[in-house]
């Protein structure tokens, strides 16, 4: 990735509608639904995904940001790109974005074609290629001016608005969600998980300036959440009665799943679960793999738009929905990726997600002592997050990820923490480091969690997947 951050004057639509023009326009070849929002628009974009391959569509996802590989990025029918295809789809894009770069120079302009604008084009192109029935596209940041927004959808989708990237798009949620509001297309219909007051009423007002029909969370359809009930795992605990009666089972996908490279799926007497209400429409005990009531509410999201999809003429029976949230999962999204102790990797990087990843552990896992690894960007809210992290955790390490130049120093996070009060955290130098730290003398009955970003999970994800035991 770049070296810094891009700024506002380096998202101009014109540049990606020129990028993809020279490429032939492949995006008009797409049927694409339109995936945007704060919180849980990569979940939710996982959701229809597997919905819709469950239905036996041939389905493209297109995701932000990638733990591991770019591949990941572009995926089709739950498959990261191949690595051949990717240099093929290089090659291809390459002449190009050389042209563009030197027009750029010539022209003064600050950068040609940015990283994102780029593998959202190798995405649209290897979609096209491959003939997908359906592309779901994630939207990166906002909406207005992401690269993905020079689409035509069938369908938008915004998951939910919170405070986040408020350098970009506002220091209010209702001057976030005017930007979220952007993907949304004249006449196209949407569907919206949208919970804040004043957000809720930009993305109305916004689609009714456009004629789009909304169909509203909590007003057009809702959903009633049932909690896994743990049975023999370490760190786990039963949550609240589920409406799945039942036998000892795993969520534990197939590798071919819409999740991609699953971690370790909690086994569970009954799995959580929710019941699904729109108008007349009722669907009791859809299994989720994902845990979470924020999951329940993204999966209600994610069904609200396939049937507004099924009355666009789309094939998707409701065993489709069943098989597909029954498998669909988001690598570091609650992620349980060992036990004994248990240990947990989230990519939540505000306040608001931090918030969730909290009522989820409370929910879903007892402990004999908690304890955290920490690490976020420098333009993310860590006074916010500490506040509500450092007293849910006995122990707490705090450190800075290194496969990016955007982590807070931990010797900031330290000065933070020591200013609301804590008494308990630790620095480290590195994630290495800090999940030594953290392991050292963790007992079989701990939960341990690393949280703050994508790229924090992603560099303790490798080290206790990759670490032989």
């Amino acid at each position: 990735m770049l070296s810094v951050p891009y700024c506002i004057h380096d998202y101009k639509l014109d540049r990606m509608r020129e990028l993809l023009t020279r490429l032939g326009n492949p995006q008009e070849r797409l049927p694409i639904i339109h995936v945007g929002g704060t919180k849980g628009k990569g979940s939710t974009s996982a959701m229809i995904s597997g919905i819709l391959m469950a239905a036996g569509l041939n389905t493209g996802l297109f995701t932000s940001p990638h733990l591991d590989r770019v591949e990941e990025r572009l995926a089709i029918n739950g498959a990261p790109c191949p690595t051949p295809r990717l240099a093929e789809l290089v090659v291809d894009l390459r002449g190009v974005v050389d042209a563009m770069d030197a027009e750029a120079a010539r022209s003064g302009d600050a950068i040609g074609p940015t990283y994102f604008e780029l593998t959202t084009a190798l995405a649209l192109m290897h979609f096209a290629t491959a003939g997908v029935d359906a592309a779901v596209l994630e939207v990166g940041m906002g909406g207005r001016l992401d690269s993905t927004n020079v689409c035509d959808s069938q369908l938008s989708v915004i998951t939910s608005i919170s405070l986040d990237h408020t350098q970009q798009l506002g220091d209010t949620e209702e001057k976030i969600a005017r930007e979220k509001a952007g993907i949304i297309k004249p006449g196209v219909p949407v569907v919206s998980g949208v919970c804040h007051e004043g957000a809720r009423s930009v993305i109305h007002e916004v689609a009714a300036e456009r004629g789009s029909p909304v169909l509203q969370l909590g007003a057009d359809f809702d959903f009633d959440y049932h909690a896994a009930i743990a049975l023999d795992s370490p760190g786990l605990r039963p949550g609240a009665a589920s409406a799945v009666s039942g036998q000892l089972v795993s969520n534990q996908p197939k590798m071919d799943s819409p999740g991609l490279f699953p971690g370790i799926a909690p086994k569970v007497g009954a799995p959580s679960s929710i019941d699904f209400h729109s108008g007349e429409i009722r669907l009791n005990g859809l299994t989720l793999a994902m845990l979470g009531r924020h999951q329940g509410a993204n999966a209600a999201v994610a069904i609200a738009a396939i049937q507004q999809l099924q009355r666009l003429g789309w094939p998707v029976p409701e065993d489709a929905i069943r098989r597909g949230l029954a498998a669909a999962l988001c690598r570091a999204r609650v992620e349980l990726i060992g036990r004994q102790p248990s240990v947990v990797v989230d990519a939540a990087h505000n306040v608001a997600s931090i918030a969730a990843l909290l009522a989820v552990l409370k929910e879903s896992f007892g402990a004999k002592q908690r304890r955290l690894v920490f690490a976020t960007s420098r333009d993310k809210d860590a006074r916010g997050m500490l506040r509500l992290l450092l007293p849910a955790f006995d122990e707490v390490t705090l450190t800075r990820y290194q496969e990016n130049p955007r982590g807070m120093p931990a010797e900031e996070l330290d000065a933070l923490a020591r200013e609301l009060g804590s008494g308990h955290h630790r620095v480290a130098s590195d994630p290495a480091t800090a999940w030594a730290s953290a392991t050292a003398d963790a007992g079989a009955d701990d939960l341990i969690v690393a949280t703050g970003s994508f790229f924090i999970a992603a560099e303790v994800r490798r080290l206790v997947v990759e670490t032989p035991s």
